[in-house]
């Protein structure tokens, strides 16, 4: 019986030639995770162990990202826990402020994730890495710990549901974060509970790997164990010049057995939004009404690459964001923003009117730069509504694509960026 690149990939890091859906299994893994709320509890851990050190200090990535430059005190002795590790370790993939990004956008750039890895992160939006054809998973920092320390965690194979796009191409303003939208809206937020989302078709073919990435990143989002795209040419040229290791691409057989098969149009999905107060509340742009905004988001480990970086700047130039609106554009790593200014990107949001910032979590988890007072509403490019996510649990938080966003800021309300006279793209 055939298996899926899920299966394949979790059968050889197990040394297996065949693993079925709910088999238990040890796995090597060949990148471990942690950022700073999650890793100091795992560092903890490691130290109760009684091991001298890590099993490669070369395959333990730490990225203090999320209250990152620090915002306080505990913020401050969080990052100082990693900081101390890496260096008592040597542990080479460790990044300061002003070197490093949002983990989930760094480490594909930094070319630490490839196709066929597996690799396990102390934090749920691990699958993002999913866009390369990585097995990645998220985990509790224990997990974390004794990965440090083994070289490899135990895994239960999880089913897997196949999502086929069909269609040539997107309709005007419709990205990757609508697809994946749009499928937990059809799901749910639990309808892929301990599943890998394997996401195929021309559409998913024509898709960009920033565009890709969003997809696998908001996997967690409907419960999935992860969230998985093969590799193609698109991921070819991605990984051409990152990757300092060899890699192997693995693909799902025509005779791998799905739980579920889900089939979609392209030509039916429109720009979503997520209201409040989860992932799944989505509808299209077109029918949400007149919902006036109070912030807007640009960032995250979900759109904080330059493709969505530019797409924003395109609806914002020449504009101005709107009087009673807070702009804030949160670039995913250093290298994204100084790209971004090269292009003329900064300028671009400067003169609209945005706050630009160093990379950071920050808003998204609530955490800081942009914190939602009572009564106020965002929209956000960020993967989280729940209540609270951001500020006061009686603020609101509404999910879009970039576009969305921008052309939201500028108009004031939630809206769509023909309403600024852009119709079909730039």
């Amino acid at each position: 019986m055939g298996m899926t690149i899920t299966e394949k990939i979790l059968a050889a890091h197990a040394g297996r030639k065949q693993v079925y859906p709910g088999d238990l299994i040890n796995a090597r893994v060949d990148l471990v995770l942690g950022n700073d709320i999650t890793a100091p509890v795992a560092i903890r851990e490691f130290e109760k162990i009684g091991v001298e050190g890590v099993f490669d200090r070369e395959r333990i990535a730490l990225v203090p990202d999320h209250f990152i430059p620090n915002k306080d005190i505990k913020s401050a002795e969080q990052a100082k826990i990693l900081r101390e590790f890496a260096r008592e370790q040597g542990i080479t993939n460790y990044f300061e402020v002003g070197r490093m990004g949002i983990e989930h956008c760094l480490l594909p750039e930094a070319g630490l994730v490839l196709p066929g890895d597996v690799v396990i992160g102390a934090d749920s939006h691990t699958c993002t890495y999913g866009a390369l054809g990585a097995f990645a998973t998220g985990v509790g920092s224990t997990d974390m710990a004794a990965a440090m320390a083994l070289g490899e965690t135990w895994f239960k194979v999880p089913e897997s549901i196949k999502f086929v796009f069909h269609g040539q191409k997107l309709n005007p303003w419709v990205s990757g974060k609508d697809l994946i939208l749009y499928v937990i809206g059809e799901i749910g937020v639990d309808g892929a509970l301990y599943q890998a989302m394997e996401f195929t078709g021309p559409v998913i073919e024509n898709l960009s790997m920033d565009g890709r990435f969003t997809m696998a990143n908001m996997a967690i989002e409907a419960g999935a164990k992860n969230g998985i795209i093969a590799p193609d040419a698109v991921t070819a040229e991605y990984v051409r010049g990152r990757a300092a290791r060899p890699f192997t691409v693995y693909g799902s057989d025509p005779d791998a057995v799905y739980a579920r098969v889900y089939e979609f149009d392209a030509a039916e999905i429109e720009p979503q939004v997520a209201r409040p107060h989860l992932p799944e509340n989505t509808c299209p742009v077109s029918e949400i009404g007149d919902v006036p905004i109070d912030q807007v988001v640009i960032g995250s480990c979900t759109n904080g690459r330059l493709g969505d970086l530019r797409e924003a700047a395109g609806i914002l130039k020449g504009r101005k964001v709107h009087q009673n609106v807070r702009l804030i554009v949160i670039p995913g790593t250093q290298r994204i923003y100084q790209e971004a200014m090269h292009e003329g990107l900064i300028d671009i949001f400067i003169s609209a009117g945005a706050a630009v910032s160093t990379p950071t979590c920050g808003p998204c988890l609530g955490g800081y730069m942009g914190i939602l007072a009572k009564g106020e509403r965002a929209v956000s490019t960020t993967n989280r509504n729940f209540v609270g996510r951001m500020g006061h649990p009686e603020s609101e938080v509404y999910l879009a694509n970039p576009a969305v966003a921008a052309a939201s800021a500028v108009l004031g309300q939630i809206g769509l960026p023909v309403e600024l006279g852009l119709a079909a793209g730039f």
